[in-house]
């Protein structure tokens, strides 16, 4: 009887660890450059605040049983200790591991798109500067849901991370996930959100930004088409666009970007998706 006791209690000692982790750190925590790291924080009545690198951070309960916060990892991090900090000035680590991107090489017929002129960079400059700005919105609200909707059906193609190469030479690394689907395919909010930039831009071409609330935005460009404008409100599923090939693309297909506390990171796990 004794012996039947002790390993009932061991075996509820070892499952302790797998309880309190919860649906969303099993989803999202993939503490990687480019990936997300979930961070339990202390138990107090309201939200903790945090910040990572100077950005305020997705705080959320789970299951109804722990704050949480949800920091995206920089694609520019190196393995190691990182720390998030609470408003009390707490410095909280965390660990990211290294992991290795692939390459990818691109043929453009046009030069300009690889090296443009003083005039388009100017042009470029401006309108990163728009991006960026929509990338450091923190809003109040909750998102909906931080287990995604595809936003569009099609076959995952370019993963995130890749270091590109445009006729030989080397650009920014793959910010997004690609999807191949044919021009004018509709694509869809993968969760509830605030349009908060509408534009059509050198590199992206037609491009629509969504604030879901809480420093993670999503990003979708190369569109043929808008379903949206500036300001609106949409519900998950909610038309944003339509798939095609303006900006720098070789051909249809959908971009899309999942930035969290201003940094890009993979969308594939937001989808389920990841690949270590």
């Amino acid at each position: 009887m004794i012996r039947k006791l002790t390993i009932v209690c061991l075996l509820t000692c070892l499952s302790l660890p797998a309880l309190a982790e919860g649906f969303i750190t099993r989803l999202l925590d993939k503490p990687v450059p480019g990936g997300v790291a979930v961070i339990a924080l202390p138990e107090q009545a309201t939200a903790p605040r945090a910040e990572y690198q100077g950005n305020p951070l997705l705080v959320v309960r789970e299951d109804g049983a722990r704050w949480i916060a949800i920091a995206g990892i920089p694609l520019s991090a190196s393995a190691g200790t990182e720390h998030i900090v609470l408003a009390n000035g707490t410095r909280v680590p965390f660990e990211v591991t290294g992991r290795e991107y692939e390459s990818q090489h691109i043929t453009l017929k046009n030069q300009q798109q690889v090296t443009p002129d003083a005039t388009r960079v100017k042009r470029i400059q401006r309108e990163l500067a728009e991006q960026i700005s929509a990338y450091q919105t923190f809003s109040p609200r909750q998102p909906s849901n931080l287990l995604f909707d595809r936003p569009v059906e099609g076959r995952l193609s370019s993963a995130f991370g890749l270091r590109r190469f445009f006729n030989g030479e080397e650009r920014n690394p793959h910010s997004g996930l690609d999807f191949a689907a044919a021009a004018g395919t509709q694509i869809k909010a993968p969760a509830a959100g605030k349009v908060i930039l509408v534009g059509d831009y050198f590199f992206n071409g037609k491009t629509v930004f969504v604030d879901h609330g809480q420093g993670l935005i999503s990003m979708f460009c190369h569109l043929s088409a808008f379903d949206v404008k500036l300001g609106d409100e949409l519900e998950r599923g909610a038309k944003v666009g339509k798939v095609g090939a303006t900006g720098r693309a070789t051909g249809p297909h959908l971009h899309w970007n999942v930035s969290l506390n201003n940094a890009r990171v993979d969308p594939a796990i937001f989808i389920g998706a990841f690949t270590p």
